[in-house]
C-alpha cells in the first residue's frame, strides 16, 4: 500500500514532495517513476529536481503554475505506471574493489566492530547488490542502500580532511563511494580505480539513481592495472530483473 503523498512550500518557487519516511526499494521506485514522467516539463514548468531517499524538491516557475496546480501534477505523476516497472530490468554495474591496507585504512576497526575477520567483512560486503538510492553530497558521491546489517559500523568521531577519490566506505547501515578527493567521516573499507564522475564529460556520472552496484573484489595488482589503462578500460554492466540481484 502506497503512503500518502505529502507537500511542503519551500520559499515561493520550490516544493518539497514526500512519499515517506523510511529508506525504501519501493517508494525510492515510486520517486524515480514520478521524476521520469514530469521529464517532459522541465525547462517549462519546472527548473529543477532533486530526488532523494524518500522526497522530490522540485523547483518551479511561479508565473507559469502556481502552488496548488505544482502539487496537484507532482501527484498525478507519482499514480503514472512508468515502463520501468519492479518487474522489468535495471542496470547492475560491477565495480572493481580493493578493500583493505592502505586502500581500506578502516577495515580492521570495521571487522573488530563487527566480530568479524576482514576476509569475512569483503565477503558480506561484495555479496550484495546495492540499489543507488540517490546521487549527493558531492557530485558523484553515491547512496547505496541493501548493506549488511553485520557490518553496519558508526561514522568516524573526526571526519578526515582528505578521502581519496574512488573510496569505499560505511557509515552507519550505509555504504557508498567518494567520486573525487574529499573530506568524510565514512569508514574507509576499500577503493576503486574507476572514475565515478568526470566534470567534462557529457555524462558526467558513472552512476545514475536506480541503478545497482556490484562491488567485485579485485587485488593491488588488478586495481593498478586497472588505474593504469582507465583510458581504454570498460566498465562492466548489465541487465537483469530485480528478483535476480544478490540480495542480503
Amino acid at each position: 500500500m502506497q503512503e500518502t503523498l505529502r507537500f511542503a512550500p519551500v520559499g515561493d518557487k520550490a516544493v518539497t514532495a514526500v512519499f515517506g519516511d523510511t529508506i525504501d526499494p519501493a517508494i525510492n521506485r515510486r520517486i524515480r517513476h514520478t521524476v521520469q514522467a514530469l521529464q517532459t516539463e522541465v525547462g517549462h514548468t519546472i527548473e529543477e529536481m532533486v530526488p532523494t531517499y524518500s522526497s522530490i524538491l522540485v523547483i518551479y516557475d511561479p508565473l507559469k503554475k502556481d502552488y496548488d496546480a505544482i502539487c496537484d501534477m507532482i501527484s498525478a505523476a507519482s499514480q503514472t505506471e512508468n515502463e520501468i516497472a519492479a518487474a522489468d530490468k535495471v542496470r547492475v554495474v560491477e565495480i572493481p574493489t580493493v578493500y583493505g591496507g592502505e586502500y581500506g585504512m578502516d577495515m580492521d576497526f570495521v571487522a573488530e566492530h563487527a566480530g568479524l575477520t576482514a576476509a569475512e567483512v569483503i565477503n558480506i560486503h561484495s555479496g550484495t547488490d546495492y540499489l543507488v538510492y540517490m546521487l549527493g553530497f558531492i557530485p558523484g558521491f553515491t547512496y547505496l542502500g541493501g548493506m549488511d546489517e553485520r557490518i553496519a559500523t558508526p561514522r568516524l568521531t573526526t571526519p578526515r580532511t582528505l578521502i581519496p577519490a574512488g573510496s569505499v566506505g560505511i557509515a552507519g547501515a550505509q555504504t557508498g563511494m567518494y567520486p573525487s578527493d574529499s573530506p568524510g567521516g565514512w569508514q574507509i573499507i576499500g577503493r576503486t580505480p574507476v572514475r565515478l564522475y568526470d566534470g567534462n564529460s557529457e555524462k558526467p556520472t558513472l552512476l545514475e539513481a536506480g541503478d545497482y552496484v556490484r562491488y567485485v573484489p579485485v587485488s593491488e595488482e588488478e586495481f593498478l592495472d586497472i588505474k593504469a589503462h582507465l583510458a581504454t578500460y570498460e566498465v562492466k554492466t548489465f541487465y537483469c530483473k530485480e528478483s535476480e540481484l544478490h540480495g542480503r
